[in-house]
Formats: C-alpha cells, structure tokens, sequence
C-alpha cells in the first residue's frame, strides 16, 4: 500500500523537501518558457509528469514504500528543454525509460548516480535526432537565478562545482574566440549547471572531486559546442559524462587522501624504525 506523507512544510533535507525545493526554484523558468505557448507547455508538463509519477506509484506498490513525488522536478525540467512541438509518444517513452533506468531500478531518489532529466533528455536527442532542444533566450537565465539562490541557501546545489565549471567554461571560450550567441551560451550555463550538472545525486560528493566534476562538465560543455551542435545539446551531453565520471573522481580523490596519510605514515615508521635500530646496533 502506498503511503502518502501528511501536508506540511517538509524539511529540505528530507526526499519530499528536496522534490518541493527544486520545483519551487523550477517555477520561474518554467513561467519563463511556457510565456509564448502556455497550453503546449502545459500538455507537456501534464503527460510528462503523469508518465513519471505512474512509474514511481508501480514501483512504490512493489517496494511499498512512500511516494517522493520527484516526478515532478523530473517532468518540469524535461518540459522546459523540450521542443513544443515534440510528439507525445516520444516523450512518453523517453519519460519511461528514463525514469526506470536512471532512477526507480536504483531504489528511486538519491539511490542513482545519474540525473533522470538529463537521460530523458539524452534519449531523446540519441533516439530521435531529427528532435532539437530550443535555443535559450536571456530571459531563462535570468529566471534561474532566484531558483539557483534559494538551492544554494538551502545546500542544495554545491557552488564548488558550480564555479569550477563557469570558470572552465569561460577560458575555454575566451581561448576559444567569440561566441555567436553569448546570450543563449549564458542561458544554457545557468539553467544547465544548477538542474542538470548540479543535482545532488548525480555530482561528486568529496571537496576535490567536485571541483574536478565541475571543471570536466564545463570542460565538455564547450568541448561540444564547438560544432554544430546547438546549447542545451552539448550541457546535457556534458552533464550526462561528467555525472558518469563522478563515482571515479570521488575514488580517485579518496584514493588519493588515503595514500597521503597511510603512505605517509609508512615512510615515517620505516624512518623512525631505522633511527632506532641504528642506536641498538651502536
């Protein structure tokens, strides 16, 4: 039996108070898009979140466990990138298969390694290339940055990786000339850091590996714009491989922590063994 959790103000720290947070700071980006075509948006939203929640009330009743509702973050941010005019029956499978392969199979929310919108969303460029994610207007990068303040305050999204990327970024095509659309480039970085690179169950979790988690995405971000690939393209790609490579920097960063205070150690013992040794043999 599913269970349903008692209306109140959940804590952000719980799975409901994170799925309540993120869509809070989704609303003003979601306004921003659905101006121009608020049904299309609206019918969109509606067989998107639909599909996700279906699947996360299936495996609930077979795990029996509560409802997260992160369905909806999920199916808000997938609208928001999505062409208007996309089929339903295309989202609808990418919805299904991104949803149970990126997140349900695991255990649901926060037991993944990847972001489910940025699969979805994966799926539908791999599946159906003739689908092309919108170009941004400055209007949705200025509408995340009250989403991105209120997910920073409540430690949501790291700003280790939000500035090791924006900073990789920007050398990178500072070096790299001038950009045609520095507009849509910055839109893409906004929206794309804080809700795709940033989620906290696909990011690096130690103090280095996010550094180097956010300066890989930035890195890929503008690796992959360099061709003909337009820009919520090359991020969601870029979040999709630096989310993949995130366990191994986090291993790599422990790995590395671990030789330091252990292999220190060792070299010290050997030292001080041989001292002491030296003085009997005296």
């Amino acid at each position: 039996m599913i269970t349903f959790p008692t209306p109140r103000i959940a804590a952000p720290r719980t799975v409901v108070g994170v799925t309540l947070s993120q869509t809070l700071a989704l609303m003003l980006p979601a306004i921003a898009v659905a101006w121009n075509a608020p049904l299309q948006f609206v019918a969109l939203f509606l067989v998107a979140g639909g599909v996700a929640l279906a699947w996360e009330v299936l495996f609930c009743l077979v795990r029996k466990r509560g409802l997260s509702f992160h369905g909806i973050t999920t199916a808000l941010i997938v609208t928001i990138l999505c062409p208007p005019d996309l089929a339903y029956w295309q989202l609808i499978l990418a919805i299904s298969l991104g949803v149970v392969l990126a997140e349900q199979v695991f255990g649901g929310r926060g037991f993944g390694f990847l972001s489910p919108a940025t699969v979805v969303l994966s799926l539908l460029m791999i599946s159906f290339p003739q689908v092309e994610l919108p170009i941004p207007g400055a209007m949705l990068g200025l509408a995340t940055v009250p989403g991105a303040v209120l997910l920073l305050l409540m430690g949501l999204v790291c700003w280790r990786v939000m500035l090791g990327a924006g900073v990789a970024a920007g050398v990178l095509l500072s070096i790299g000339g001038p950009v045609t659309d520095p507009g849509a480039v910055a839109a893409t970085l906004a929206f794309g850091l804080v809700f795709l690179v940033c989620d906290p169950t696909a990011s690096s979790t130690t103090r280095a590996g996010r550094w180097l988690y956010g300066v890989l995405a930035g890195g890929l971000f503008v690796n992959f714009s360099q061709g003909a690939i337009l820009p919520f393209e090359a991020m969601v790609f870029a979040a999709l491989l630096a989310s993949i490579f995130a366990p191994l920097l986090d291993r790599l960063v422990i790995l590395a922590h671990a030789y330091r205070r252990h292999g220190g150690n060792k070299r010290g013992g050997k030292r001080r063994a041989g001292n002491k040794g030296g003085g009997r043999h005296a």
